[in-house]
């Protein structure tokens, strides 16, 4: 079946959800929290602008930097896990939809840590990111949607009613159970938006 991944990211994770149709049917292939930080690491990778901010500038620079590198490494490994998962079930996975932050200015790392708003900002943004590059890493034709107008997305998108999404999204969670949170909901329905 031609599935596609819908993903919602958080600081050092994302909720991915795997969406394909069979014989006109909506199904969810698979939904999982994918890691975007090593465990080891956890304690700063997850804000790594907040770890160093209180590190000399030459330091915080080398952490931000690592931080970055780190999440965009492991978001292309565990993107390319993610693909080989559907493939070895016998689906093509089409496109993958990553649910996106209104992007940053361009600030340097030093100006970014003058400002404690900006830090919440620049990681919100990081694995996003993230998870847009590793789609481009793995070929998959990348969706950005801008998180803030999922709902009004949707509805251009699918000609459908907000109701009548959040419908089929609750019938999509009763077939799969539990989790199916916010998270998992709206990375579903940016995946049926790309599908």
């Amino acid at each position: 079946m031609k599935v596609v991944f819908g993903m919602k990211a958080h600081s050092g994770w994302a909720a991915l959800v795997v969406v394909g149709t069979r014989s006109g049917e909506l199904q969810v292939v698979e939904r999982c929290r994918m890691e975007l930080v090593e465990k080891n690491e956890a304690s700063w990778a997850k804000q790594p602008y907040h770890a160093a901010e209180r590190l000399n500038p030459d330091d915080a620079r080398d952490l931000v930097k690592r931080g970055i590198e780190t999440a965009r490494r492991i978001a292309v490994r565990e993107m390319q896990t993610a693909v080989n998962r559907a493939r070895e079930a016998g689906h093509e996975v089409a496109a993958c939809a990553v649910l996106m932050v209104e992007p940053m200015p361009d600030w340097t790392v030093d100006e970014i840590l003058a400002v404690h708003f900006r830090m919440h900002k620049a990681e919100g943004v990081l694995f996003r990111d993230a998870l847009a590059r590793a789609a481009g890493a793995c070929g998959l034709r990348l969706l950005g949607i801008p998180e803030k107008q999922l709902a009004e997305h949707a509805e251009r998108a699918l000609a459908t009613s907000v109701n009548s999404l959040r419908k089929t999204i609750a019938s999509l969670g009763k077939s799969v159970g539990p989790p199916w949170g916010k998270d998992q909901k709206d990375a579903a329905l940016a995946a049926m938006i790309a599908l």
